[in-house]
């Protein structure tokens, strides 16, 4: 498989097997997908067809056991744990269904600690700019438990975001969010991806989520499309 000039994530023949004895699965079979810098994909398909492990891997938080994953044209199946961590922290952002905010930080603090963490300068400073960007500029010093789903939401937001990553990653974004309030946060991501000209790849179960972005990549027992395999 070769890799065009623009591509923003190139994943080329992967496998990925899971679980011990019985319990193990091949989840990822040989899956091949590119994915254009700038654009949106979205990741749909059933319950169990490796759509959620399909975007760790490529967030680089779970390992294939053979294939190429390449973000940015830098392969990180050849990386250690910790060029693994640190190139993350620096090129890809990532927003979870259930938000993954430290609870006894403030909304300003979980936003400044990857940061910090990357050794980025003035982490305080653009933390606050994030935040407001999101329009959680009242918000922050609350903490996550004196927020709502979609302020807790915001926050995880401008904390993928804040490090200034190439590759934004979601997975199921408004899942745990009223309808109202996931078309908002629906709303925010698409227009922060597009400010910031950024790659996004989300997995959704919303039909009307997928539709908006560029491109809808259906994943069915752990291959790209509607294979039987």
């Amino acid at each position: 498989m070769t890799q065009a000039s623009d591509t923003a994530i190139f994943l080329d023949n992967l496998q990925l097997t899971l679980g011990e004895g019985a319990s193990r699965v091949h989840v990822l079979k040989g899956m091949n997908l590119e994915i254009p810098a700038g654009t949106s994909t979205g990741i749909v398909g059933p319950s169990g067809s490796g759509k959620s492990t399909l975007l760790m891997v490529v967030a680089g938080l779970e390992r294939v056991d053979s294939g190429t994953v390449k973000i940015k044209n830098t392969d990180i199946t050849r990386m250690n744990e910790d060029e693994l961590a640190a190139f993350r922290g620096k090129n890809i952002g990532i927003v979870f269904q259930s938000f993954h905010l430290i609870p006894n930080m403030s909304a300003i603090e979980n936003v400044a600690v990857p940061l910090e963490l990357a050794g980025i300068p003035d982490a305080m400073t653009k933390a606050k700019a994030e935040l407001e960007a999101v329009g959680l500029a009242e918000r922050l010093n609350h903490y996550p438990g004196q927020l709502s789903g979609g302020e807790q939401q915001r926050v995880a937001l401008a904390r993928a975001l804040a490090p200034a990553p190439a590759v934004l990653i979601a997975d199921e974004p408004t899942g745990n969010l009223d309808g109202k309030t996931g078309e908002q946060i629906a709303n925010l991501l698409f227009e922060r991806q597009r400010d910031k000209g950024l790659t996004l790849v989300l997995v959704t179960h919303d039909p009307s989520l997928a539709e908006r972005c560029d491109r809808t990549v259906p994943v069915r027992f752990g291959v790209i499309g509607d294979a039987d395999a």
